[in-house]
């Protein structure tokens, strides 16, 4: 017996669809047989009854003898081969018999005999009274003028053809057994071709589910368990990323951390055992303050992705001029750019107010989080252009340098949280994960092209809003000489 499961129920309904059509079939197969006999039956007596016209004129010609001679005259010439000729008067009495299957003078009153009064030719199909017997009887009146009317009734045994139904319906059951036993095994195979994929992802399912991540769904599967098995070979290989991805965010974010610690460290003790003079004192306490904003900037950054993981970063949007945004934000990193000989370069329409929706204070965070990174990879003595303008609605801000750029396989991977091209320069690896998430949230996009060697071009595109609405908040615009002054930068390949 099959067992319960997705095995039984296909071949129950299988089976179940199957068997209900073989009974339809073979009971319409089957009726139309009966049919088809009786009507042959049938057809072959009505022939003979059309042909009892031709007897009309002779048989009228007995009218003068007496009715024994009629009755006998017509036994004689009406008789049809292995079938009982009846003559009825108009009452259904019977007058005389081809036998004695029925008793002379016994009355009948099935259906055909009233059609043929009627001057129908009448069939009926029963059992006899006193045989049990099934038949069927076909009457017509015959009137042969004068008072020398009567009911010519022919009665026919079915038995014959119900012992030849029978043996028909027997071998087409037989048939419908043998087609259900074809279809039992068919469906049993068919059931066990998908049962048997699924019982296979199920169980790697389940080793996934220990911990076992690097199992994988073996076998080339066709339609839809195709598609789940891909789809769950997918999703372990992900998890393994992402497993990975994390340990190594937690290995880099640990040696971020230690390090500004052990310097904090080390520089309070120091500064606690005294008898330092005070030039070394303020190094130390600079040192504490410098290594304290790291970390400050370390943990905002981590808070920062956490929130817009789970939608909690609220933002206080008001009209922000992107050019003044700009303009700040390479104020910000120009001691940064300075120190590492790398030039700065604004391209823009300074009379023109390139006005966008959104929250200043997160923007500039975009800003700074692109310039930071352009800083970081560019090669000594070189430059870095940034643009904005407007085009078809929408305010588009480019930043382009000229460092050491990103690999094509780097390049798909570097926005994805956590994903760092060297573990060893340091960083969370969700800068640019954070940023892409703040641009999106003002409803625009950022791309980023690059060649190896070459440089990175990133750029932000945002919706634009009309000049006239005004800037709500209040950003304080840098002397362009101030900005246009070329810092120097010097790169060391790390990149956050």
């Amino acid at each position: 017996m099959i067992k319960k499961g997705i095995t039984r129920q296909i071949v129950l309904h299988y089976f179940i669809v199957v068997f209900l059509a073989l009974v339809l079939v073979e009971f319409i197969f089957m009726l139309a047989v009966q049919r088809y006999y009786y009507e042959s039956i049938y057809n072959t007596i009505n022939q003979r009854i059309t042909m009892t016209n031709d007897f009309k004129e002779p048989l009228s010609l007995v009218n003068g003898a007496e009715d024994g001679n009629n009755l006998s005259y017509l036994l004689v010439n009406l008789q049809l081969d292995n079938t009982e000729l009846q003559i009825l008067d108009l009452n259904g009495r019977v007058l005389a018999s081809s036998t004695a299957f029925e008793s002379e003078h016994a009355v009948l009153q099935t259906s055909d005999i009233s059609q043929a009064m009627n001057g129908n030719v009448g069939r009926w199909v029963g059992r006899q009274p006193i045989t049990g017997e099934q038949v069927m009887a076909v009457s017509h009146k015959l009137d042969l003028g004068g008072e020398n009317t009567y009911i010519v009734r022919y009665l026919t045994s079915l038995d014959l053809v119900n012992s030849k139904l029978l043996v028909m319906g027997l071998l087409a059951a037989a048939v419908g057994v043998a087609v259900l036993a074809i279809v039992l095994i068919i469906s049993i195979g068919m059931a066990n071709s998908i049962v048997r994929p699924i019982n296979n992802i199920t169980a790697v399912s389940a080793q996934m589910a220990r911990g076992r991540l690097d199992v994988r769904v073996k076998g080339n599967y066709k339609h839809e368990l195709g598609e789940l098995a891909s789809t769950l070979n997918f999703m372990a290989h992900e998890i393994v990323r992402s497993n990975q991805i994390k340990d190594d965010f937690i290995s880099s974010i640990s040696h971020e951390l230690r390090t500004p610690l052990t310097s904090i460290k080390g520089w309070s003790e120091t500064l606690d055992s005294g008898g330092y003079d005070p030039e070394e004192t303020r190094i130390g306490m600079g040192i504490i303050s410098k290594e304290t904003e790291r970390l400050i900037g370390l943990v905002e950054e981590m808070l920062d992705f956490s929130k817009l993981q789970q939608n909690q970063m609220k933002l206080v949007k008001g009209t922000v001029n992107i050019r003044e945004i700009v303009q700040e934000t390479m104020l910000n990193v120009w001691a940064k750019a300075e120190q590492k000989q790398v030039h700065l370069k604004l391209e823009t329409d300074e009379t023109r107010a390139y006005n966008v929706h959104g929250d200043g204070n997160r923007l500039k965070q975009v800003f700074l989080n692109v310039v930071d990174n352009a800083i970081k990879f560019s090669h000594e003595n070189s430059w870095i252009f940034l643009s904005v303008k407007e085009e078809n609605g929408q305010i588009i801000a480019a930043v382009q340098d000229t460092g050491i750029g990103i690999s094509e396989e780097h390049l798909i991977k570097v926005r994805d949280r956590f994903f760092q091209v060297n573990h060893q320069n340091g960083g969370t690896g969700l800068g640019l994960a954070i940023t892409q998430e703040l641009v999106e949230l003002h409803e625009g996009t950022i791309t980023m092209q690059s060649e190896l060697g070459s440089g990175t071009t990133v750029t932000v595109t945002l919706p634009a809003v009309a000049e006239e609405m005004g800037t709500e908040e209040s950003v304080t615009q840098p002397d362009d000489t101030e900005v246009r002054e070329a810092t120097d930068v010097k790169l060391d390949p790390e990149k956050s």
